[in-house]
């Protein structure tokens, strides 16, 4: 359902009422605020409007990239009324008819930020500047997501944060012009912790291989304080390059400590080479103590299971979304199944969970245009406040205000012991419900930031 409260009074912000006090950022050209922008960064003004869609075409997340850029696209076919719509069918809200964007069609421009800050900003700046984006989305790096957010929130456009996972996105990092819909690393170390002390025990003794950079630091934190208040306890953490490839160094020592339990927090082919390599030094097999060794992996997807192959097996971990959801628990999950379809028509496989929240983001925003009636980053701030919606494959979802979190169930999944194809090697095992993953927008994880106003740019 949309905002109960939601009214159009106050929204189109623009002119001199818009921009009192804000400064242009020295960054942007004047041909960004050329004459007849109407009082916000890069406001349409023929029959098209474009978005920009800033993925890791190479790099360690290059697979969810590539997944990315194929949802974006097929959202855009279904905003200009292409292809069979998907979700437009299924989301609670029926703004959206297939027309474009508040009457003009979609077009989109796309970059590659190498799973770096710095080529993730440049790459944007080009589209906001050169390509006249109005809107950014993607990204599958958390240090991509907070450089890039930071970035729009300074030129007055929006962020709808794609692959994104630290806490610091919608915590320390948060801004006013950003929203993420991507679940984060506090909520999978709530629904993990209690399935891990029931299948594992309480007695458990971790070892943490961390990729170095906010996501790492924020999901080993999130796992580690879920864990040890189940009573496990962490015997060593080491933090890794996310350049690296070989992992062997790395694994070595583990066998010298007194761990039962491997959590790698890795993602992308950081996990695939690490998971490898665990495999590969035997620790699968091992027992330690009379316990039979387990190796965690808190943030999954299923492209990670396919590049790992045969040693995902048993492995558990947790995912925002499954391809699987409504087919195996019911239409509490709608537009799971729309949504599958119309992606594996066009690719010819079933998306992953970095393409449904691509796809649902670029649905959203264009949704809060739509509602609001102006592409003015301020109405799409107040549009999607507190704004509450189903049918997008999530269940019941909450755009929270306070801190521009989406709040929905969680799934916990574990590698499938005997696959029946190479799309089908995740297992559900438990959704985690909503109220069971809300905090407090204060919450300790998530402290030290502040929205802000919202910036239209002019």
């Amino acid at each position: 359902m949309t905002k109960s409260n939601f009214t159009r009074r106050g929204v189109l912000k623009t002119g001199a009422v818009a921009g009192a006090g804000l400064a242009t950022p020295t960054i942007f050209t004047s041909r960004v605020w050329a004459d007849g922008h109407s009082g916000f960064t890069n406001a349409p003004t023929g029959d098209t409007v474009t978005l920009g869609f800033n993925v890791p075409q190479s790099g360690p997340y290059a697979d969810e990239g590539a997944d990315e850029l194929r949802a974006f696209e097929l959202a855009v076919e279904h905003l200009n009324g292409e292809g069979d719509g998907g979700m437009l069918s299924t989301f609670s809200s029926k703004a959206l008819e297939g027309t474009g964007i508040l009457g003009k069609k979609v077009q989109f421009v796309t970059g590659d930020t190498q799973t770096k800050s710095d080529a993730a900003r440049a790459s944007a700046r080009s589209m906001i500047e050169k390509d006249g984006a109005v809107m950014v989305s993607g990204g599958s790096s958390s240090g991509v997501a907070v450089a890039v957010q930071a970035l729009c929130q300074e030129a007055g456009i929006i962020f709808m944060a794609g692959l994104t996972h630290s806490n610091d996105t919608t915590g320390k990092d948060r801004k006013a012009n950003g929203f993420r819909h991507f679940f984060n690393s506090y909520m999978s170390g709530a629904a993990l912790a209690p399935i891990l002390a029931a299948q594992y025990g309480n007695d458990r003794k971790a070892y943490h291989l961390t990729a170095d950079y906010n996501w790492g630091y924020t999901t080993e934190e999130a796992v580690r304080s879920s864990t040890e208040a189940m009573g496990w306890t962490t015997v060593n953490s080491v933090k890794t390059p996310l350049t690296q490839t070989d992992f062997s160094s790395y694994i070595a020592p583990v066998l010298q400590s007194e761990a039962d339990v491997l959590v790698l927090n890795h993602y992308g082919g950081n996990m695939v080479n690490s998971l490898t390599n665990a495999v590969q030094f035997g620790l699968r097999a091992r027992e330690v103590a009379g316990k039979q060794f387990e190796i965690v992996v808190p943030l999954y997807s299923e492209l990670m299971a396919r590049g790992a192959g045969e040693n995902i097996a048993g492995i558990l971990g947790s995912q925002n979304w499954d391809w699987k959801l409504e087919n195996q628990l019911g239409a509490r999950y709608s537009g799971t199944n729309a949504f599958v379809q119309s992606f594996g028509t066009k690719y010819g496989f079933p998306p992953s969970q970095a393409a449904h929240t691509c796809y649902v983001q670029t649905l959203l925003y264009a949704d809060a245009v739509t509602r609001a009636g102006s592409f003015n980053p301020c109405a799409v701030d107040e549009a999607l406040a507190d704004f509450e919606f189903d049918g997008l494959g999530n269940g019941p979802t909450l755009y929270r205000a306070a801190d521009h979190q989406c709040f929905k169930d969680v799934v916990v999944v574990r590698g499938k012991e005997n696959p029946e194809n190479e799309f089908d090697l995740v297992e559900i095992v438990e959704v985690t419900p909503a109220d069971q993953v809300t905090y407090a927008p204060d919450h300790p994880q998530f402290a030290g930031g502040s929205l802000g106003e919202c910036n239209p740019g002019a």
